[in-house]
């Protein structure tokens, strides 16, 4: 590894192209596109067995799959990037996205599906390089709303995700949602290989393959375990051995990388205490995203019958969720702002504790499908200032020969937490059931409901002072 390296001061002294919104519009569609990956196929899950011939146990892959490959992707797609230059790590991602859509459209059984879904969620890595490349395409007075903008998009496009995904799912064939994919991804590339322009920033080192291997494993062991935890049983010596398992994996990986001339994630960067603190915060701010994201579409489905359920439809739950994209997207001036006057570390903490308060307010008020549209947007507000901040914090403070690999590794920290948050939410709606028949199914009773939004408020509270501890930036400006 280079003994010097420059910093990222927060943005580009020049932008090397001359049409920076153009590049801007294309980042963003791609990165929208990609992240619509999230949901595509959760409005067709429990008809997965019908239409796979498979066990309800086996299609959940469908949606695991794509979420544990997107975890390894975004830190290894920052890594190269870093190597061998961003635009052919985009255009790259757009292909494999295209060929993972490609196989689903094609596909009637679970063993290509699930193929064609790792191909989508490897594709994720294309959504870390672009935060960490747009500083490099747009002029200084853009930087702090692109970056916004980009990073807003991780959300985004799973809120929008859903009602659209929901509609294709209704009134097509479910094939389509994988043709719509593919037609995305042939967008991506085209957009991305023509309007982004080719920058100079490959820094000629190699790919930690082992790194990278060890990397993969030790994840996909832990969030694999905490994923199935509630379905296996958390006792289950599959649960235990995967999680247990993975993390000596993941510390054998942290001592090799240690020890690495040239390792996938320089641990000694990311242990830097404003990177760290940032780090532990995405994990926070992810949870918080998908615990609302999980409670209130259930709350919205639940038959009135409950006594507190409102009886919407799957297409109807996912508008009433869509404004809550729509808003995090349009805090990206806010965001900027934020950024511009008072820096990451204020902007950080403001969105956490606008994130908490969504979850106050959703324990209150959980009476009507307007009143949980309005927790959820006030949610992606405080998830889109947070999500703008982190990438600020932690370009400011890694060398430049590390940034979207680094970018890399705190998309991964916001990923881990919406996978921790899957597995609590899940664990807390099933711990408090009740019966409305006999006869029927187990049911969250709406204490359950309501915990999981304290748990989610505590859980943002927590993320807040956090946030508080990170060091002011100083005026250096690079380091030996």
């Amino acid at each position: 590894m280079q003994s010097t390296s420059t910093v990222v001061t927060g943005a580009a002294t020049d932008a090397p192209t001359s049409r920076p919104v153009i590049a801007l519009l294309v980042l963003g569609f791609s990165s929208l596109s990609v992240s619509l990956m999230q949901s595509l196929v959760i409005p067709i899950q429990t008809e997965l067995p019908h239409l796979l011939s498979s066990t309800a146990s086996n299609t959940s892959w469908v949606v695991t799959a794509t979420l544990l490959a997107g975890a390894v992707a975004m830190p290894v797609a920052g890594r190269l990037a870093d190597i061998v230059g961003k635009k052919p790590v985009l255009a790259t991602s757009a292909v494999i996205l295209a060929v993972g859509s490609l196989i689903c459209a094609l596909s009637n059984s679970l063993a290509p599906i699930l193929a064609g879904r790792v191909l989508q969620g490897l594709a994720m890595g294309y959504i870390p390089v672009a935060i960490s490349f747009v500083r490099e395409l747009v002029p200084p007075r853009m930087a702090n709303t692109a970056t916004a903008s980009i990073s807003a998009t991780f959300g985004v496009g799973s809120a929008l995700g859903l009602p659209l995904a929901a509609w294709i799912a209704q009134s097509h064939d479910w094939h389509d949602l994988f043709w719509l994919a593919t037609a995305l991804a042939v967008a991506m590339f085209a957009l991305t290989y023509s309007l982004i322009p080719h920058v100079h920033d490959a820094h000629g080192a190699r790919l930690d393959v082992a790194g990278a291997l060890g990397l993969a494993a030790g994840l996909v062991g832990v969030l694999v375990g905490v994923t199935k935890g509630n379905d296996w049983g958390w006792s289950a010596v599959s649960t235990i051995g995967l999680i247990v398992g993975g993390v000596v994996v993941l510390l054998l990986w942290g001592a090799y990388e240690l020890h690495h001339d040239d390792p996938l994630i320089d641990l000694r960067t990311t242990a830097k205490r404003p990177v760290l603190l940032t780090n532990i915060a995405a994990a926070l701010v992810g949870f918080g995203l998908m615990a609302q994201s999980i409670v209130v579409p259930q709350l919205l489905q639940m038959p009135v019958s409950t006594g507190y359920g409102l009886g919407q439809t799957m297409l109807s739950a996912g508008l009433w969720m869509a404004p809550a994209g729509v808003m995090m997207l349009a805090f990206a001036p806010v965001s900027s702002t934020l950024l511009t006057r008072f820096g990451g570390r204020v902007a950080l903490s403001t969105g956490i504790v606008v994130l908490a308060t969504a979850y106050v307010f959703g324990a209150v008020f959980m009476n009507s499908p307007w009143q949980l549209m309005l927790v959820t947007c006030i949610a992606a507000a405080g998830v889109g200032i947070g999500y703008a901040a982190m990438p600020t914090l932690v370009l400011e403070n890694v060398p430049v020969s590390e940034a979207a690999s680094s970018v890399g590794f705190n998309s991964l920290m916001r990923s881990t937490g919406t996978v921790v948050a899957g597995a609590a939410m899940a664990v807390i709606l099933t711990s408090r059931t009740s019966v409305l028949a006999p006869g029927a199914a187990e049911v969250p009773t709406v204490d359950a409901f309501r915990l999981c939004f304290i748990v989610g408020a505590c859980a943002a509270a927590t993320g807040a002072v956090v946030a508080l501890f990170i060091p002011r930036r100083t005026p250096t400006a690079s380091r030996q």
